[in-house]
């Protein structure tokens, strides 16, 4: 079977707590839920990870690339968090490993304080799903199966 890996970077694991107003009550484990019941849709493996440690993001980007190259991966769906608006590294862990990325971000950060408003994720990307709320990781997974359908 196939995967997607469902990637989430800092303070995503405070989702539920920080901030409902923009980012909903739900919690990652609802959103990781959530994210395998759409995979099993599209008979796709979700794997869903999270970190804080921008190198340990860097170490799965790097992971997936591999995988996908294999043909054992479709894809990742990337919710970078405030790495979006800061990290190269980032962005050339995508270049580098050719990743194919699906970058996500809850809130509509384009709405936001304009320090969001840039991306060093979106040019490495190939699609984005901004601003629907946690429904836009099921948005991103089957983005992902109709660009990339599992063979």
């Amino acid at each position: 079977m196939k995967k997607i890996l469902v990637l989430n970077g800092p303070n995503l694991n405070l989702l539920g707590q920080r901030e409902p107003e923009q980012y909903g009550r739900e919690t990652l484990a609802d959103v990781e839920r959530m994210c395998r019941e759409e995979g099993a849709k599209h008979g796709i493996e979700i794997d869903c990870r999270q970190s804080n440690w921008e190198g340990q993001l860097i170490d799965w980007i790097h992971e997936a690339g591999r995988e996908i190259k294999a043909g054992n991966m479709i894809g990742v769906v990337f919710n970078p968090g405030a790495y979006t608006h800061t990290s190269i590294a980032l962005h050339d862990a995508i270049k580098g490993a050719e990743a194919i990325v699906i970058e996500l971000h809850i809130s509509n950060v384009h709405a936001r304080e304009s320090f969001r408003h840039h991306s060093f994720i979106s040019p490495a990307a190939r699609g984005i799903v901004v601003g629907l709320g946690t429904k836009g990781y099921g948005v991103a997974i089957e983005a992902l199966t109709r660009l990339y359908p599992a063979q």
